[in-house]
């Protein structure tokens, strides 16, 4: 069976609902990055930090699996599927994906502001009991914190992505700009046989020597015009 690993970005959940940083009526337009994104902001506020992202887990709960979301997880019908996301979203786990990655955490958990790597920290919040409030603890006694990677801390999960995509028979990327590092970095791991495509209705820079086939479409239509093409195969 061969190994197929997917990367995917904001572009990815977009047609779902859920609001990009980036695009020009993004969350970036509203929030700033520092102040919402980044340790040195959580730790000047953490207040807004903390409602911030309890707001976008009542907004998750809200939108379902696109098309694309869907067509990606069937694929392990076939494949060796492994996702890495850049998404906090937990759009590929409801879609049926089983093997996921989360490069910049999960928003549906919470973990310790003393150490929020410590896998016995972290928990998953019930969708009964969305909010983090000033004054929760985590198992270490600190103060419960969004488990999301924020600008200014490391990315514990490339490690393993950059292992899975050096494996890989096939990658696909879709709907990443490939401008956030570590992640755009993974393209440079994959090995000499690897086909790689891109998904995105945007024009992407990326680096030519690699032979990438650009599928010029959203998630969902890219996602189907690649199953018809490995179906073809």
């Amino acid at each position: 069976m061969k190994k197929l690993v997917f990367l995917t970005g904001a572009g990815m959940s977009a047609e779902s609902g859920i609001s990009t940083f980036r695009d020009s009526d993004g969350l970036w337009e509203k929030y700033p990055v520092e102040a919402v994104a980044s340790i040195q902001g959580y730790m000047r506020d953490p207040e807004l930090v903390q409602n911030f992202y309890n707001e976008r887990r009542h907004q998750l709960l809200t939108v379902k699996p696109n098309e694309g979301h869907k067509l990606v997880a069937s694929l392990e019908d076939r494949y060796d599927v492994t996702v890495i996301t850049q998404n906090v979203d937990n759009l590929h786990e409801v879609a049926g994906s089983t093997n996921i990655i989360h490069l910049h955490g999960e928003l549906m958990k919470a973990t310790s502001s003393k150490n929020p790597n410590d896998p016995n920290c972290i928990v998953t919040l019930p969708n009964d009991h969305l909010d983090i409030k000033m004054g929760d603890k985590a198992k270490d006694g600190s103060q419960l914190r969004p488990f999301i990677v924020w600008f200014g801390e490391s990315v514990p999960m490339i490690e393993p992505a950059i292992e899975e995509v050096n494996k890989a028979d096939i990658l696909v990327v879709i709907g990443t700009s490939l401008n956030v590092y570590p992640a755009a970095g993974l393209l440079s791991y994959t090995n000499s046989h690897c086909k790689i495509y891109l998904i995105d209705p945007k024009d992407v820079n990326y680096d030519r020597r690699l032979g990438i086939t650009h599928i010029k479409k959203g998630a969902s239509e890219g996602m189907k015009e690649l199953v018809d093409k490995f179906l073809s195969l």
